[in-house]
């Protein structure tokens, strides 16, 4: 039996307070509204935001844009060879960083893992660690280490790894907690040990996410990479940034345009490892 129209019309005259919100609600909503966009006024005021200075900077953007074309082509090889020495370098930079983040981050997720850890004091002092470690930029990590370390790849690479301690983590503990317990139960049943239970029944669930995570990671890192070498923990960033104080702006887009062909083989190559690994787990080619 279906209501009609005229019948809704008529239970709205006769109840009007039926089909409209509460008074609470409507004002908690306007609140809501209000509080942001009086949020986001107030800060385009302090930050100083205006049509004329968006419009001046546009210009001068244009300018900037205009400086950088045609790009410069390097003649010879002995200019050329530094500029490939820190693409390597960023590229080294991110790689070695990944791998100890990840080396030291894969045992502690399993401390983090509520599957995994029973003791819940453990497991939410690791976690909390995950949340202080991940509370330092990289950038900021670089700074202090380049003070310890002094100039150099050295900086980034340490900086770089333990940002992705707490990072990684994170990630890899959420995904053990995600694991199915069936095939842990068959590994107990089967008088299989602790150790055995992660070995067969958690690993071969999680690997393909871990290695998912890696791949994704290794490619932000190395885009991130080029910010550590602005600061003097090598890579291509300070070869980058030298042009860019030297107005040397066709200079500098050609390094910038080189930066994103490495960027894009990376995802693609590794959007290809992603592809043939998982299709291995998962039993199909």
């Amino acid at each position: 039996m279906s209501i009609q129209h005229y019948e809704v019309a008529r239970y709205k005259a006769r109840h009007p307070h039926l089909f409209t919100e509460p008074l609470e609600v409507r004002v908690r909503r306007y609140a809501v509204w209000g509080g942001f966009i009086a949020l986001f006024i107030y800060c385009l005021v302090a930050f100083d935001f205006s049509p004329t200075r968006i419009f001046i900077g546009v210009q001068r953007l244009g300018q900037v844009l205009s400086f950088m074309f045609p790009p410069y082509i390097w003649t010879s090889w002995g200019e050329f060879a530094p500029i490939v020495e820190g693409l390597l370098e960023t590229l080294a930079i991110a790689f070695l960083g990944t791998v100890l983040g990840a080396v030291i981050a894969f045992p502690l997720s399993f401390l983090g893992a509520k599957n995994i850890n029973r003791i819940p004091f453990i497991r939410h002092s690791t976690r909390r660690g995950y949340d202080i470690i991940r509370a330092f930029e990289t950038l900021i990590l670089a700074l202090i280490f380049i003070r310890a370390f002094g100039l150099g790849p050295l900086p980034g690479i340490l900086a770089m790894a333990v940002s992705e301690i707490g990072t990684f983590a994170k990630l890899f503990s959420e995904a053990i907690e995600n694991t199915s317990e069936k095939p842990v139960d068959g590994v107990k049943a089967s008088g299989g040990s602790r150790f055995q239970t992660i070995r067969f029944g958690v690993m071969p669930q999680v690997s393909p996410v871990i290695i998912s995570i890696l791949l994704y990671n290794f490619e932000s890192n190395v885009r991130s990479g080029t910010i550590l070498g602005i600061v003097g923990a090598g890579g291509i960033g300070f070869l980058l940034s030298d042009r860019i104080a030297a107005y040397k702006w066709d200079e500098a887009w050609s390094i910038i345009f080189l930066i994103i062909i490495m960027v894009y083989i990376i995802d693609w190559l590794s959007a290809k490892i992603r592809k043939q690994i998982i299709g291995e787990f998962g039993g199909t080619k």
